[in-house]
């Protein structure tokens, strides 16, 4: 009796698993073309889930007729209170606010609409950071940066000294810091400007499309800190990107790795070592033999009891109309005391109820 040895099964996988490590190969080539990322979307690489933002950028309601096409639709930013900073924040995220802003101080007419958060105080728009579609983590947390807003407070003005919450901004910069520049002593492009921070925390007790913005503080009236809770900052699983495998596809390769192994290893097994011939070569051969036979019986009689039904329908049909036209006919020739063909059957009885009528006369007139 021949065995199959080891070398056998170690070459027979081994040609199996070549494509699967092309693959692989492929995968993890690092010159491999990537696929540009979704704007507003990051992958983690410390736990492999998937964030996906563009929930909660909001964007201009859709209108129709001077109306919201979907009432549902917002038609403000998300809104921060700033608490003791003495005004209120307006954020967009990964897109610019909904409201028309003007005269942002120290801003270009042409970056107006890039303006991704703001605030208003005494009349005056300040920007603290334009649209940004690329969050980043920095560990384990999930950031979002605006940058390039209005200029920051100059380094003379005493900011860090009590104030009152509603100080003119301006006049802590100077009078002449946002109206007519800064010295012509100092170079513009050193200027700071205005940023902000946005962390993402998961809540998942908030609808997807919803989140909450809390403002969290400033030190320099330069970086302002926002926390955004929100369901779209808790991650899942990424969709399968252009020409690549996603979950579904893996486990797909993987089964028909499986099938493949299990079909190969058990015909060889049953040639070799069983020296079966023919269909027999295949695993199990009794075993789906019978699974096949079982699902035919299945279909033939599932396919014979429709048949049945569909004929017995139609038979009971013509049945019925021909006992129907012989009991009219019945009725109307006994209504008229006549024996038609259809009751040849009764003829005798009749002829016998005759001849004791008759007998039972003859006695009578005796």
């Amino acid at each position: 009796m021949q065995v199959l040895t080891r070398p056998v099964w170690v070459v027979a996988l081994s040609i199996l698993s070549l494509p699967l490590s092309q693959v692989t190969q492929a995968a993890s080539n690092p010159q491999a073309p990537k696929a540009p990322a979704k704007p507003c979307t990051v992958q983690s690489t410390t736990t492999g889930s998937y964030f996906d933002l563009n929930p909660i950028a909001l964007a201009p309601p859709e209108l129709k007729d001077g109306r919201k096409v979907h009432k549902t639709d917002r038609d403000t930013s998300w809104q921060a209170q700033g608490h003791d900073y003495g005004t209120n924040f307006t954020v967009n995220i990964c897109a610019p606010v909904i409201e028309t802003v003007k005269d942002v101080v120290g801003v270009d007419k042409s970056r107006w609409q890039n303006v991704s958060a703001y605030y208003q105080q005494d009349g005056k728009i300040y920007s603290i950071g334009e649209q940004a579609s690329e969050p980043i983590f920095r560990g384990r947390r999930l950031v979002l940066n605006y940058t390039n807003g209005s200029p920051c407070p100059s380094s003379k003005a005493t900011f860090f000294e009590s104030r009152s919450i509603d100080d003119d901004e301006s006049t802590a910069y100077g009078h002449n810091y946002y109206n007519k520049g800064i010295s012509s002593t100092k170079d513009t492009e050193s200027v700071r400007k205005k940023s902000t921070i946005l962390s993402f925390l998961c809540d998942r007790d908030a609808h997807n499309a919803q989140a909450t913005v809390s403002f969290v503080g400033t030190m320099d009236s330069c970086t302002y800190f926002f926390e955004v809770r929100s369901s779209a900052a808790c991650g899942g699983v990424a969709a399968a990107p252009q020409g690549g495998l996603g979950p579904a596809g893996v486990f797909g390769v993987i089964a028909l790795i499986a099938v493949i192994v299990y079909l190969v290893g058990g015909c060889a097994y049953q040639r070799t070592v069983m020296h079966q011939r023919g269909w027999r070569q295949c695993p199990n051969f009794s075993m789906w033999s019978d699974v096949l036979g079982f699902i035919s019986d299945f279909f033939i009689i599932l396919f014979s009891s429709l048949t049945r039904c569909f004929t017995k329908k139609d038979g009971s049909a013509s049945y019925s109309h021909l006992n129907g036209s012989g009991a009219q006919r019945r009725g109307l020739i006994g209504a008229i005391g006549g024996r038609g063909g259809s009751n040849r059957a009764n003829r005798g009885d009749v002829d016998a109820e005759n001849r004791l009528i008759d007998q039972l006369d003859e006695e009578w007139n005796d």
